[in-house]
């Protein structure tokens, strides 16, 4: 599929766009491609854009003053990224956004996402449904770090995500988990 039938498939889930709408929407995407380990956002950085993902694996991170990296998402085709409190509330980014593996995106722009989401209902239904399904995912992944043990966790992952298992490195997979290689390791050998 290009990245129109991409972008289409994954709005259809949830609206019907006109030919004419759709069209309007792409035309606002900037296609933007990555190599792996290029740097998207950076922490401190002011962000005005979020990128949608038709091929490839990004990353959302946070790294702490120990230099501990802890992984919020791994976003792959069909998945959004970037911080989205300092997008959505004109701060500094508090979260880095790198490549973990080549990737094909379509960036979007703040002022022309408000644009739209005025012009076109049904986009701002989309955006808005988007925008709760994320907010769901992380509950539920907050939930799961309270409750479920390292070894839950990862088949969880791997039975929601199965791609990320020869996609995305171990130790960032690790990371994500909030457990260390060598438990990983452990936990996918046994």
């Amino acid at each position: 599929m290009n990245a129109q039938e991409i972008l289409r498939t994954h709005i259809n889930k949830v609206v019907d766009l006109t030919d004419e709408q759709f069209d309007y929407f792409f035309s606002l995407f900037k296609p933007v491609s990555f190599k792996k380990g290029q740097i998207l956002i950076s922490e401190g950085q002011d962000v005005d854009h979020e990128y949608f993902v038709l091929d490839g694996c990004l990353k959302t991170f946070y790294t702490n003053d120990s230099l501990k990296m802890h992984i919020l998402q791994f976003a792959t085709s069909q998945w959004w990224a970037s911080d989205y409190n300092a997008l959505y509330n004109d701060e500094k980014a508090s979260f880095g956004v790198d490549c973990v593996a080549d990737a094909q995106t379509l960036c979007l722009y703040s002022e022309d996402r408000e644009k739209v989401c005025r012009e076109i209902h049904e986009v701002e239904h989309f955006l808005r449904w988007r925008s709760n399904r994320g907010y769901v995912g992380l509950q539920k992944r907050i939930l799961s770090l309270l409750n479920n043990n390292a070894r839950s966790r990862y088949e969880e992952l791997m039975a929601q995500h199965p791609e990320l298992y020869n996609l995305v490195p171990k130790h960032l997979i690790a990371a994500y988990l909030g457990v260390s290689r060598e438990t990983l390791s452990r936990l996918y050998h046994s």
